[in-house]
């Protein structure tokens, strides 16, 4: 079966695939080629990187490569990248970062820009400054974006009380998307509701936990429901996003597993969601909730 990957309008009014490719941890050039060769194949549209990931310029070399290949072009690929948290705040810092990415990537834009980490490098979580930096960098990036170089702003693990901050500062450049942890074992309800009601759309990532934990593949639950449905338990946990307008932006580098976490045209039961929202809740990657 096709999966006819469904989009979301964001805010900015540019759509964006509800389900991208991300690419953390994954480098080298023949390996990205490889991947993002697989990923087109397969039907991905929207691939995520970072410059902290160090892997930008493969990135753009696989998608100067192989786009002809699939009779694609640029703006038939939404790509998000992130600021390195170290240049928050850093007007000059952010304006050459934000054009180094650009030329890594192949591009003369970036379809989303997000401020990938609420607090500074180097400076301590508690610290009153952090705010004062968020509040520049937002600045910075509405500037980049009256010029044309992004066209959707983001952020990324910002809790309810880094947006309102940043919503009553600008109210009139809203976020268009919070990319945060969110699976069954951290469902972030109370954020999920609330940027819901501002427009803002949720991105998930560790949908299938982290590297350094399988507790979520390992459910029972997530592996019972998965055997009635007869798919993948990472399929399961893909899917429960998906099924609630939530982004998804599942990396893998083995072709069976691109292949997989992409074919999600199947439904889960209501039953069935009831159970996978009402487990026990852990979370597994970095915490943002005590950045000032």
């Amino acid at each position: 079966m096709s999966f006819n990957n469904p989009h979301i309008r964001l805010l900015s009014g540019y759509d964006m695939p509800l389900v991208g490719f991300g690419t953390f941890r994954i480098q080298g050039q023949q390996t990205i080629l490889d991947v993002v060769n697989e990923c087109l194949k397969s039907g991905y549209r929207s691939i995520d990187t970072a410059a902290v990931y160090k892997n930008e310029a493969d990135i753009g070399f696989a998608l100067k490569t192989l786009l002809p290949k699939y009779n694609l072009k640029r703006e038939d690929i939404f790509i998000t990248t992130k600021l390195s948290p170290h240049l928050n705040g850093n007007e000059e810092g952010i304006f050459n970062a934000v054009n180094q990415s650009i030329k890594a990537l192949n591009s003369s834009y970036l379809d989303l820009y997000l401020i990938h980490w609420p607090g500074a490098a180097g400076i301590s979580e508690s610290s009153n400054k952090n705010k004062n930096l968020r509040i520049n960098t937002w600045k910075s990036l509405i500037k980049l974006q009256q010029q044309g170089l992004i066209r959707s702003l983001g952020v990324s693990n910002y809790t309810t009380k880094h947006l309102l901050e940043l919503l009553e500062a600008f109210g009139d450049v809203i976020p268009s998307v919070n990319q945060v942890e969110c699976h069954p074992h951290y469902r972030q309800e109370y954020l999920r509701s609330f940027c819901q009601k501002k427009g803002i759309h949720i991105q998930a990532y560790s949908s299938l936990g982290t590297s350094s934990s399988n507790s979520l593949l390992k459910d029972p639950t997530i592996i019972e429901i998965s055997s009635e449905l007869n798919v993948s338990p990472a399929r399961i946990l893909l899917k429960w996003g998906l099924q609630q307008g939530i982004g998804i932006i599942p990396k893998a580098v083995k072709k069976e597993h691109i292949r997989d976490n992409i074919k999600l045209d199947f439904l889960i039961q209501e039953s069935q969601m009831h159970a996978l929202s009402n487990l026990p809740q852990q979370k597994y990657a970095w915490d943002p909730i005590n950045v000032f």
